[in-house]
């Protein structure tokens, strides 16, 4: 009986919102161990990944000011302190995953942290072992966060790659850290070209996900997964899309399928195709979601990345981003949601009050999974 009347507790405390677990530890030891009990974390986490609960957008806005939209109301905004306080340094985010964000800031300082527990720690730093390819080189840092179920670890993956500017050599380093240990350790070297201009990994099928070139001129890219079990890279097949056509395109992960968006012009108009790999490493399995032509809220902007679909599945919520370029950077003017519709093939406004005009935008569930014993909590909550 005894034993019943516990799991029913766990069942109702699995639907509660951390914040609301939070309130629930100061009322007894018993609660209080009960939150903590790494059972419970992983029962609280699963419900709410599987009920598509306690969502939210994580808003970036000049670099260092960072917001919470709730996914679910899309009304709750609040601002949220991170691990560096009040001082205006420019901040990263390196990875989100299970509710846990990697960050780094301007001086390469390396933190994990919970927005919901408002815990954070400082990972120790480990230095680049590799020497350089010639006397003028380019060097470019990749980084990749996410979970190891074989394992039960949170890894974070930092590649190093150095190309020598006249004979295009490449050295690179790839070193793993383990919250689990708190260390990193190097592994296998990497033998392919990273893009520089896609320097943070996604998270898919429990594996992190960059485009890469194979022979260093090539013009075919390759999407590389790194497996965070293994520990070992793969290369994955594209979809033949837009072959003939100059285009701009995105690729992430979006409900536990990698997405691909394409955004081309065809005569006076812009189209946007989004395409998902329903079964992850087959290239067959990829199919178009989305084809939406001249959209009314995507006016000739490239930049139409989707981000979640909707508790039913039948929308995507998109983030638009209205960007100028000015030489070789692209600079943002304003940033906007909206939702499309998958059955009615329409778009539909979001309209959220207080939220800045320009962000970066991330997807992640409010969880209370800890960090570890050396997490230091942030005491002073943002209004």
């Amino acid at each position: 009986m005894e034993t019943f009347f516990l799991d029913e507790m766990i069942e109702i405390l699995c639907r509660l919102s951390v914040k609301d677990l939070i309130r629930f530890k100061c009322a007894s030891k018993h609660w209080c161990s009960l939150i903590d009990d790494p059972y419970f974390i992983k029962r609280h986490l699963s419900h709410s990944l599987k009920t598509k609960t306690n969502h939210s957008l994580l808003l970036r806005h000049y670099e260092y000011n960072f917001f919470s939209v709730n996914y679910d109301s899309g009304e709750a905004i609040q601002r949220l302190n991170h691990p560096v306080g009040e001082q205006k340094r420019a901040i990263k985010i390196l990875g989100s995953c299970n509710g846990l964000l990697a960050l780094i800031d301007d001086n390469d300082g390396i933190f994990l942290w919970n927005p919901s527990t408002r815990k954070f720690q400082v990972l120790p730093s480990t230095e680049i072992e590799i020497s350089s390819p010639s006397i003028c080189f380019e060097r470019s840092t990749f980084y990749g966060f996410g979970y190891d179920p074989i394992s039960d670890d949170y890894k974070l993956v930092r590649m190093v790659q150095l190309i020598g500017k006249s004979n295009g050599k490449l050295n690179s380093e790839t070193k793993v850290y383990s919250l689990r240990r708190n260390c990193w350790r190097r592994i296998k070297d990497f033998c392919f070209y990273l893009l520089s201009a896609r320097e943070i990994g996604f998270l898919a099928n429990n594996a992190l996900h960059w485009m890469a070139f194979k022979p260093p001129k090539s013009g075919k890219q390759d999407l590389v997964g790194f497996d965070l079990g293994t520990e070992e890279f793969r290369f994955l097949e594209l979809p033949d899309f837009c072959l003939d056509k100059l285009f701009c395109y995105d690729i992430k992960a979006m409900g536990g399928y990698i997405c691909l968006t394409a955004t081309y012009r065809e005569i006076d108009t812009v189209v946007v195709d989004v395409w998902i790999m329903e079964e992850y490493g087959v290239k067959e399995s990829w199919i178009k979601l989305i084809s939406c032509y001249q959209p009314e809220f995507i006016p000739d902007s490239p930049f139409a990345v989707p981000l979640a679909f909707s508790k039913n599945g039948d929308k995507v919520l998109f983030n638009i981003s209205y960007k100028c370029r000015i030489f070789n950077n692209w600079y943002s003017l304003m940033d906007k949601f909206v939702w499309y519709d998958l059955c009615g093939e329409r778009i539909e406004k979001v309209e959220i009050r207080g939220i800045p005009s320009v962000f970066e935008v991330h997807f992640y569930v409010e969880s209370p999974v800890p960090i570890n014993g050396n997490a230091v909590m942030i005491n002073n909550e943002m209004p």
